[in-house]
Order: C-alpha cells, then structure tokens, then sequence
C-alpha cells in the first residue's frame, strides 16, 4: 500500500435530501365534482448512509469527493398517492472505520463488519398530505405540510486498521522485514527511522490452510502519546489489533527500558491496550549465541511470553507463528 494511496482520515460534508411537500388535492371523477380531500404525502428526503466493505483498505476514495449529496423526495399527489422518497447516498467505507461529528468531534458509531449500514445524516421526512386534516368540522381543508428540510453536516471518518496481530516497536525494530518474510506483503524497508509511514497488510499463512492478518504499522517513539513523531497516527491503529506483538532488537543497550517505554506510550495512550494479550520478540537474534540468548534472558520483562527471532536468517519464526496462533485462535 503505498503512501499516496492511504488515508486514514477525510472530512466530509454530508447534505441529506429535503422531504417532499404534502398535497393540497380533491377527489374529481366523471360524477363526483366536489369530492373529500384525497392528497397524499410527500415523501422522505434521501439519507446519506455508510456501509461496511471488506475490499477497501483506505479513504483514499473519499479523499477528493469532500461533499455527498442525497437526493430530495418527490411531492405528494391526489389519490392518496405518496411521494417517491429521495435517492439515498449510500458511502462505502473500510472496516474499522470511526464516524466523529465534525465540530465537536465526538464519536458517534464505528464500522466493523461487512455489509453494515448506518445512517450518517437523515434525510427530511415528507409532508403530510390534506387527507391527514380533515375533521367533523373540517371536511375540506385546503393546506398540507410541507416537508422537512434536509441536514447539512460535517463528517469525520478516521480508520482503524483490522488486524489479528498489530506490531509495535521503534523505527528499525524489523516490523516491516518480519511482515516481508512472513507474508507477501512488500513494505518499504531502508536502514532510517520511519521508513514505514503507513500501516501496511499481510496474510500470514500458518500449517496450511489455515493463516491470520498481520499489521506493520510506523515506528513509535518516546513521547508518540502526545502527539510527537508520528504520535497519535500511529497508535490509533494499535486499538483495533487483537494480539500486540512487540519488537525490541537484539542489540539494544536496554531490552527491559525499551520495553517499558513501549508499554508507557501505549497505556498512555490508552490504558484499555493494556488489556489485549502480548507478546514480546527479541529480533535480530541471529547475531546471538546460546551464551548470549542465556543472559538476556534473565533481563526479560516477566509476565509475557517471549521468543527470538532473525527473520533475515529465518530462525525461530515458526516457533513466533505458533506462539501468535496460540494467542488468536478461537477454536
């Protein structure tokens, strides 16, 4: 996925269709001159609605397409025949897809499954027609309603990737070499930090049929919680991840400082990630020897599973798959 073809966030202003104006209309036929009130309603104005697809990995499509218009519903007319409603604008979204309002920001729903709909603006409801209105006292009233304006409103759709496993560490941690090796993902991969600027997809394939999606997403850094570095585009992909799999090289000066700093942007972050299962890979191992691997183990964080891994020297990658499996299955 490349740089220019994600977004995760757009703006959108969103006009839903105004209802149609009740009928002001008279039964007429060949012997009935003068007959009751027969108007029918107007009808509903068209809603913009949003509708979860599996298939679409970014906004990019909206990124251009800033105003979506529903269409407005058709007037009332005698014979108590109702108004045909508006056309519905109906915006195809990727799973995991946060709805906010556009001034205050608040949340508002959330898009995660394929094929669910949810009405982002109301279209206007229509008129009702004069038949509505009359009375013992009122047999022929001469007014209908009219309909309900439409809404304008300003939008804000931000993604969440959905993933099993989200991969988290510092720029040049291997979370985009471990991705290219497990899958067939191609993340761009360079020896300098950020290098991946957008969450990148793969399908791990594991014992045969069966496989998961992992998530590459960029590196974090000491203070990403309030916003440094890539800071809050960063973590707001970790919350949709099932499994967090944390990544410290082998060569770090500190493996148990590093990690800390990694829970502490996280739960800072937002203290409910620290409630999604964990595990830990020391990457880069190939440059260890049992001497080595012995010694750092003793320095581990306690309390979560850990293996090492090379992916350049594909070792100990099984043993991380089946770790990971272990943690995501639901059979």
């Amino acid at each position: 996925m490349s740089k220019s073809n994600f977004i995760d966030y757009v703006k959108i202003c969103c006009r839903s269709g105004k209802g149609g104006a009740g009928s002001s209309h008279f039964y007429r036929d060949k012997i009935t001159a003068k007959g009751g009130p027969d108007g029918g309603d107007g009808g509903r104005g068209g809603h913009v609605i949003l509708r979860g697809n599996s298939q679409l990995w970014t906004l990019l499509h909206l990124k251009f397409q800033r105003h979506v218009i529903a269409g407005h519903g058709d007037v009332g007319r005698g014979q108590h025949q109702t108004g045909a409603e508006g056309e519905d604008k109906i915006v195809e979204v990727p799973l995991g897809t946060l709805v906010k309002d556009g001034e205050t920001e608040k949340v508002l729903f959330e898009i995660t499954e394929d094929g669910q709909e949810v009405i982002l603006t109301k279209g206007g409801k229509g008129g009702r027609g004069n038949d509505h209105f009359k009375s013992p006292t009122n047999q022929a009233p001469r007014y209908s309603q009219p309909g309900e304006p439409g809404k304008e409103e300003w939008k804000i759709l931000e993604l969440k990737v959905l993933a099993d496993v989200g991969l988290v560490g510092f720029p040049n941690a291997g979370k985009s070499t471990l991705l290219s090796v497990v899958s067939a993902a191609k993340p761009e991969i360079a020896d300098y930090p950020f290098t991946t600027l957008v969450p990148n997809l793969g399908i791990v394939k594991y014992r045969g049929y069966k496989s998961f999606v992992m998530a590459d997403i960029p590196g974090i850094i000491e203070g990403a919680n309030e916003g440094k570095g890539l800071g809050h585009r960063f973590l707001r992909h970790i919350e949709r991840n099932a499994l967090l799999l944390f990544m410290v090289p082998a060569d770090s000066d500190d493996i148990q400082k590093e990690f800390d700093i990694l829970i502490n942007e996280v739960g800072t972050y937002n203290p409910e990630l620290l409630d999604k299962d964990r595990v830990l890979a020391i990457t880069k191992s190939d440059m260890l020897d049992d001497e080595l691997k012995e010694e750092i183990t003793k320095e581990l964080p306690e309390g979560i599973e850990t293996v090492f891994i090379s992916s350049v020297a594909q070792q100990g990658i099984t043993e991380l798959k089946d770790l990971l499996w272990k943690y995501i299955s639901v059979e």
